[in-house]
């Protein structure tokens, strides 16, 4: 049990902490109906290699849910990159290179025995948020951080939906409230 996760009748169990947020709301449902208009969108995607079979289901489940809500195809750009690290560098590249109204960083990392867990999290954390205040679009954080190989198939199409289809629906919403504001 983590101490900083402190609930009124105490201290929430690990058990507990897993079904906070994902168990209550599937990632990959959404009212189709309120979605704003998308289809004069451009997306940039970044996603890391590493953990390969997660971050492709994660990359699918954002293109189809971009091209279901209107996106073009020809309006999505992809770049892979090595791992999650990349994704800030890689995101401010696309950013520049493309000019998007959203880009969306795709990763998994997977907790292990060393605290290079800790680091790659708090760097790509710090790094996308950081972006998210150069630029005058959304970056979105489509980064999966997991205890087990288990929770991130479970978040990566498996019985709890898709990260990669919410990262898709945010960045569609997010671009929408940056035009409200314009």
């Amino acid at each position: 049990v983590r101490p900083s996760l402190i609930s009124k009748g105490g201290l929430i169990s690990k058990r507990e902490t897993e079904y906070m947020a994902t168990a209550y709301h599937n990632l990959s449902s959404y009212d189709a109906d309120t979605m704003p208009d998308a289809s004069g969108m451009k997306v940039a995607i970044a996603a890391a290699e590493w953990n390969v079979e997660i971050t492709d289901a994660l990359l699918k489940g954002a293109v189809d849910t971009l091209l279901r809500n209107g996106v073009k195809e020809e309006n999505i750009y992809v770049a892979r990159v090595p791992g999650t690290v990349e994704l800030t560098f890689a995101s401010q590249q696309m950013a520049e290179f493309y000019q998007p109204d959203a880009v969306i960083a795709i990763g998994c990392v997977v907790r292990g025995d060393t605290p290079h867990f800790d680091y790659v999290c708090q760097s790509v954390t710090q790094g996308i948020t950081h972006l998210n205040t150069l630029f005058g679009i959304p970056f979105i954080f489509g980064v999966l951080t997991t205890d087990t190989m288990q929770q991130a198939k479970d978040r990566a199409g498996g019985k709890l939906g898709n990260k990669g289809d919410e990262a898709a629906v945010t960045a569609i919403k997010m671009h929408d409230f940056v035009c409200k504001l314009k």
